[in-house]
């Protein structure tokens, strides 16, 4: 038994790629350095991405402590007379708790003092304002109003009314930010973050305060980038903002910590980098309220009626941004990066098609090889184009192909011929194939060529020119004089109504090759017998067994490749001729089928 013999058939064989290989110096040379410099980018990737490593998202808390004393000249009235009263800012005045990584530095405010629960008239607005009670609504409320209305519509100020409401009196009025900022001397404060981090898959643990920290330094791009310790003035400045506008609106700044860490133990390094920027939109128009501010009050009690102090705070928000990721040496994940960057040597390949498909289209051979001259040597692409690429064209019932003795081309007609003469139509020129003459040697020795005689020039029998006289039954498609009506249905006669020529001449069927390659018995039942030795020729089967041959012999010789002779229309002339020679004992023949 042999070998496999029980096995499926899908493990008896195996499908392989065929590969055309192109012996050429420049494409040679282009591709090897395609290959080199892909070679050159995995290895710079790999070593500066650090992609033999397992990266880790960080995880980090963030704690900030403000520093700085701030000084505030008060202007106060006393028995008539202004005075300049000095109010000194510490911390506790000036930062604000918030939540998350964030903190508030305090920059402007506006003041409203004294304010206790009563009624009093609204500050007036659009809305607020009135001619009488009607114009007023009880226990209504306004998002933007300060308090509940009474339904009373009293004096503001002078002539001025508004709706009286119930709320902390005096309502506080709507004013502009002060200019300068009250409190622009905080550009001097100083700030120190904390920041702990940790890579729990790596197990390693560290902080932005490194153990050689100098307390007194301050954050320095250059000079110490290290530093945690920060001046606001100094992180506007490395942001590209100006304090002094900012602090008047407020407004919020990002500074961001990123850690790069590599924790391999042959190149260990993990210290984090600073930059700042600016978090709000800063083009924001004036009224759609810039910047940051809020609202907060401080209470307490004079003759037993409670009261607060309302300030409307202008500031800076800081937004402490971390991010960053920690890596480390994993032999998976180096093995799994130079898996995925092997297939792109094979980009190396496909460069070269592209190259050699762009060079070998109809638009570079109509407009770019004859003006360009250092294009010429691409023009060898076709060359290769035509051993690499095999055209196929789809095989539909409307496809034929047609051979004239008169041109050199072959024509592809893949259209409905709708009562049209196949003479009469067009079609598409195809280059005609080469002629592969290796099948004549396996004709018989009196096919071949007879010995050159001693002192006699050779002689080449050509097809003559000569215009026959066309018989009076020729059709009018007929070129040759020796074509002959179609026996076809009328809806089929159409395909047979074509000639060997497209104009006025000599049949081929007069010519000595159509006599030898395509009458010949002895030349056809040789190739029957070549193709199926134990081939029984019985009186019967003959002639219907070598017309069919010679058909195949006058297609496979005038069309050259085997996809085009199976689509191949033979001209009515030559189908004639072969009947002629080998007869159909009822006289009526099918005509051309298609072989798909």
């Amino acid at each position: 038994m042999p070998a496999g013999g029980n096995l499926p058939s899908i493990c008896q064989s195996v499908k392989v790629v065929k590969v055309v290989h192109i012996q050429s110096t420049w494409i040679g040379t282009l591709k090897n350095l395609f290959i080199v410099g892909t070679l050159i980018y995995i290895c710079f990737a790999l070593l500066s991405d650090k992609l033999y490593q397992r990266k880790e998202p960080v995880v980090s808390s963030v704690h900030a402590k403000v520093k700085g004393i701030a000084e505030l000249k008060e202007e106060i009235m006393e028995n008539g007379m202004k005075k300049v009263v000095p109010q000194v800012f510490d911390t506790a005045d000036y930062t604000f708790p918030l939540q998350g990584n964030s903190f508030f530095v305090m920059t402007n405010f506006i003041k409203t003092e004294g304010q206790s629960q009563g009624l009093c008239p609204e500050y007036p607005t659009r809305r607020t304002l009135c001619s009488s009670d009607s114009g007023c609504k009880k226990g209504w409320m306004d998002p933007l109003s300060k308090g509940m209305q009474t339904g009373r519509c009293v004096e503001y100020k002078g002539k001025q009314k508004t709706c009286e409401v119930s709320a902390w009196c005096p309502t506080a009025e709507v004013e502009e930010a002060p200019r300068p900022a009250l409190l622009e001397s905080a550009k001097n404060f100083t700030v120190l973050i904390k920041n702990n981090i940790d890579f729990p898959g790596h197990n390693y643990t560290t902080r932005n305060i490194l153990p050689d920290l100098n307390i007194t330094c301050t954050f320095h791009k250059t000079q110490n980038p290290h530093c945690p310790i920060f001046r606001i003035e100094d992180i506007f400045q490395e942001a590209g903002e100006n304090f002094s506008e900012v602090a008047i609106q407020g407004g919020i700044m990002g500074i961001e910590i990123y850690w790069d860490c590599n924790l391999d133990n042959w190149f260990h390094h993990c210290r984090p980098q600073y930059s700042f920027r600016r978090l709000d939109d800063k083009t924001t128009n004036e009224s759609l309220v810039p910047g940051y501010n809020f609202r907060h009050a401080k209470y307490y009690k004079e003759n037993s009626v409670e009261k607060r102090t309302l300030t409307k705070v202008f500031g800076i928000r800081f937004d402490i941004l971390v991010f960053g990721t920690g890596g480390k040496f994993d032999i998976i994940h180096l093995i799994v990066y130079i898996g995925s960057t092997l297939s792109y040597f094979g980009l190396a390949t496909v460069f070269i098609d592209f190259l050699i498909n762009t060079y070998s289209n109809k638009y570079c051979r109509s407009h770019v090889y004859p003006y360009c001259k250092c294009c010429e040597c691409c023009a060898v692409n076709e060359y290769y184009y035509r051993k690499k690429c095999e055209s196929i064209v789809e095989p539909k019932p409307t496809l034929k192909y047609v051979s004239f003795v008169d041109e050199f081309h072959i024509r592809m007609v893949d259209e409905q011929l709708l009562g049209r003469s196949l003479q009469d139509v067009k079609g598409e020129k195809v280059p005609r194939p080469l002629m592969d003459f290796t099948d004549l040697s396996r004709l018989p020795l009196s096919l071949q060529d007879p010995p050159p005689v001693p002192g006699q020039p050779e002689q080449i029998q050509l097809l003559s020119e000569e215009v026959t006289p066309r018989p009076s039954n020729s059709p009018g498609w007929c070129q040759c004089g020796n074509c002959l009506p179609s026996q076809l249905p009328e809806n089929r006669r159409s395909l047979e109504e074509l000639c060997c020529r497209k104009k006025l001449g000599a049949c081929i069927t007069t010519s000595e090759p159509f006599r030898k390659l395509v009458l010949s018995r002895h030349a056809l039942q040789f190739l029957l017998l070549y193709q199926e030795p134990l081939l029984a020729l019985d009186a019967d089967a003959t002639n219907s067994r070598l017309r069919h041959c010679a058909y195949r012999c006058y297609a496979t010789w005038r069309f050259g490749s085997q996809d085009l002779a199976d689509f191949a229309i033979l001209p009515s002339c030559c189908r004639w001729r072969i009947r002629r020679e080998f007869p159909k004992s009822e006289g009526q023949y099918s005509g051309f089928k298609s072989p798909y």
